[in-house]
């Protein structure tokens, strides 16, 4: 897979604004959602990884025991309204799109075509695009954003959300979003009808499917307790358990010790 500049310098965007890689929810895997909880919340569309999050790395097909969770969210969202974002299939490394076509016949959603790799503002961009050319558009707060890397899928989420808030230069986002109280996990001031809660939402799913990217997984999840614990209670937001509901029997899948909480 080719190098991810934009990945790479998301450490330096910490400098300024530490509450980008702060998730709104983390569930272990897709089936802890109540994707009809969001809906009623007011979430009207989602952006899915397939890698590790769907799927095993490099792989089409959905990982046994999703289906049902799939379908559900397909189901709830509608399928024009479920986007497949990865860093693989779909990205400047998928000549000809073959795997996209591959992925969307075996997942049944859209696979976005974006020549910059998440969380690159240009993938950003191609996100807001699609949503908005829906027959019914769907506004960015109204996303939920789901995905197993901090430094993809967690960080694109939270840019999205301060590129709404006004301004698109990095540094102006970096400034503008490190001096807000809190950060990107706070409430919108807007209270119109459309208006949803802490939107777009990051959901970061912790199960691996299989190995991969271990030591950079366990460095995600050290800078992210670490900035958890600087940031005051009352302006911390994790989720809700609204949106999370029980599941009777977990799949199987790697952990570690060293990165469990």
């Amino acid at each position: 897979m080719p190098l991810n500049v934009p990945g790479l310098l998301v450490p330096f965007q910490l400098l300024f604004n530490p509450r980008i890689i702060l998730p709104n929810l983390v569930v272990k895997d897709i089936r802890h959602l109540d994707f009809h909880a969001l809906k009623e919340a007011g979430y009207r569309g989602a952006v899915f990884d397939k890698d590790n999050c769907l799927t095993l790395p490099h792989k089409d097909e959905l990982v046994d025991g999703l289906q049902d969770a799939w379908n559900e969210c397909r189901e709830t969202f509608g399928e024009g309204n479920v986007l497949i974002v990865s860093n693989s299939a779909g990205s400047k490394s998928d000549t000809g799109g073959i795997q996209a076509e591959s992925v969307r016949r075996s997942l049944q959603a859209p696979v976005l075509f974006h020549p910059t790799p998440k969380p690159g503002y240009s993938c950003i961009k191609a996100i807001k695009r699609y949503f908005a050319s829906l027959r019914a558009p769907v506004r960015p707060e109204q996303l939920i954003i789901v995905g197993d890397r901090v430094f993809t899928d967690v960080v694109l989420a939270n840019r999205l959300r301060n590129l709404e808030r006004g301004g698109s230069g990095f540094l102006h986002l970096c400034l503008r979003s490190g001096l807000e109280r809190g950060g990107a996990i706070t409430k919108e001031n807007d209270t119109s009808e459309n208006t949803v809660e802490y939107g777009p939402l990051a959901i970061w799913t912790t199960g691996v499917w299989q190995r991969e990217a271990t030591v950079m997984r366990w460095c995600e999840k050290k800078l992210v307790d670490l900035v958890q614990r600087r940031v005051p209670s009352d302006e911390m937001v994790l989720g809700s358990r609204r949106f999370l509901k029980e599941v009777p029997q977990p799949i199987r899948t790697r952990s570690w010790k060293f990165w469990r909480s």
